[in-house]
């Protein structure tokens, strides 16, 4: 039976950090992905996206999102961090320490394989290796806020400067470099007032995660 062809989707993928710190009880790790998955879900909705039509699968400490090729990418970049923001806010401001969250962002776009025990391509691992990259780990290290966000440099080509409302200068270029990937990608700091004076800690522009 022949396989359906490639479709090209919007890949959105989001981390916990310090989810396995030693600080997190079990009920702690369970309050914490629960308050992630209505955080995502809330800031998909309010952004005018049907979470409820996109393939997702729970990572744990994360969350993998394919979205339907007919949404609009630029809802991920105008909409959704803020959204994303303002629902994590929400669920710290009334949570200990240990149940608290704070989020690593990836966006891409790119075909993707669909089969029964789910899906693959160059462009998911691509986003997958963007979310684990060092500076995008520094970039929320440093920054006092809630979220950090990369995006593939086609993402912030295709989608980011083409905006009329995210200021494409809110964007710091980095190259990441991990396991088999090295590539240039673009990082920033949603709900923060000047995100670009968190960035420039980073040891350059070049800098990268030799995983």
């Amino acid at each position: 039976m022949a396989r359906p062809p490639a479709t090209h989707r919007t890949i959105f993928l989001v981390d916990v950090e310090a989810f396995g710190d030693h600080s997190r009880t079990n009920k702690n790790q369970i309050v914490v992905r629960e308050g992630l998955k209505h955080a995502w879900r809330r800031a998909f909705r309010h952004a005018g996206v049907d979470p409820d039509r996109c393939a997702i699968e729970d990572r744990g400490d994360g969350v993998f999102v394919l979205v339907p090729a007919e949404v609009p990418k630029s809802v991920f970049i105008d909409y959704v961090p803020l959204e994303l923001v303002a629902a994590l806010n929400e669920h710290n401001s009334s949570h200990p320490k240990a149940e608290q969250i704070r989020l690593r962002m990836a966006m891409h776009a790119g075909e993707v394989e669909l089969d029964d025990s789910g899906s693959t391509g160059a462009a998911i691992m691509h986003a997958f290796r963007l979310l684990s990259s060092q500076p995008l780990k520094e970039a929320l290290t440093r920054s006092p806020g809630v979220l950090a966000l990369i995006t593939s440099d086609w993402f912030y080509s295709e989608v980011v400067r083409h905006s009329g409302i995210t200021n494409p200068t809110d964007f710091r270029e980095v190259r990441v470099s991990v396991k088999e990937t090295t590539a240039r990608a673009w990082i920033s700091l949603p709900g923060q007032p000047m995100p670009l004076q968190f960035l420039r800690g980073l040891r350059s522009i070049w800098s990268g995660s030799r995983v």
